[in-house]
């Protein structure tokens, strides 16, 4: 169980430490890719014999498409963070990402077949998307002296979010759609997270400090992903999946402490209400 929870630690700290290192949103993916790519090389050698065993074309195409899917989520989830906060776009990304990964498992790979799958399954969905309103609730307060550039800048999150989330639902339906080995796929789906994070990066200051700076959060999202990896065997994926979405907590609440992001008393009580939904979703979804 203990090895479990690292993955939520991890990358619910994904926002708060690329908070605090700075940089713009190209280059904080550019530097978390490659941060990211020191731990697939990690991997790949940890798995060695597994991956020289089921390497193929495929996999290395596959890999490189899921790579560059998930650059493009991570790259407009930063450019969220940066126009509504961490404390709004995580809940509302992990709502969303929960909401059409289940969707594509539904009408693509028809993983709900029984009545209760799907009673459950709806259910499950119901309880996220109305965790994902609470947490964007603003009060109205507060939202009345907002001048002209914050209201643009809610209109730049939601568009950002709905690229990111398109971009992560696409970097696991490819993976699910061509069924290969996930160890044998992780070095090069690094290699398409770099070539991703480097078209969005190209010719806007990329080779910066902060872009080197940001390697420590693609390794603490590396940590993640390994041991999300030994999690699974130790206590199955559905329990292993479900704790990786307790980061939320993390990351919301870490934004508001450690980053000074301003709520009021509703707007927390709200946020602290979606977050718990979105996690009891979650839970559900994954139990199924």
């Amino acid at each position: 169980m203990l090895v479990a929870l690292i993955p939520a630690v991890a990358w619910g700290s994904i926002g708060l430490v690329s908070g605090k290192l700075g940089g713009n949103a190209n280059q904080q993916t550019l530097g978390m890719t490659w941060g990211a790519l020191l731990f697939s090389l990690l991997t790949t050698a940890l798995f060695w014999n597994e991956v020289t065993a089921h390497s193929s074309l495929k996999v290395a195409i596959v890999g490189v498409i899921s790579g560059l899917f998930w650059s493009l989520g991570q790259n407009q989830q930063f450019h969220s963070m940066k126009a509504i906060g961490i404390s709004k776009t995580v809940p509302l990304s992990t709502g969303l990402q929960l909401l059409f990964n289940a969707l594509a498992g539904v009408l693509l790979f028809h993983e709900w077949k029984s009545t209760h799958q799907i009673s459950i399954g709806t259910i499950a969905l119901v309880i996220l998307i109305a965790g994902a309103m609470l947490t964007s609730f603003r009060d109205r307060r507060t939202s009345k002296i907002a001048d002209k550039a914050q209201q643009e800048n809610w209109k730049v999150g939601i568009r950002a979010l709905a690229l990111s989330t398109f971009g992560y639902v696409g970097y696991t339906v490819v993976v699910n759609w061509s069924n290969v080995d996930a160890k044998a796929m992780v070095l090069p789906q690094a290699v398409g997270m770099v070539l991703g994070a480097s078209f969005f990066a190209f010719g806007k200051d990329a080779l910066r400090r902060d872009s080197f700076k940001n390697i420590i959060t693609g390794l603490v999202w590396g940590a993640g992903n390994i041991f999300m990896f030994l999690a699974i065997p130790l206590v199955g994926l559905a329990i292993s999946y479900s704790f990786s979405q307790m980061g939320i907590i993390i990351s919301t609440f870490g934004s508001i402490l450690f980053l000074g992001e301003k709520k009021t008393k509703k707007e927390l009580l709200f946020i602290t209400l979606g977050s718990l939904l979105i996690i009891t979703g979650g839970i559900l979804l994954a139990n199924i």
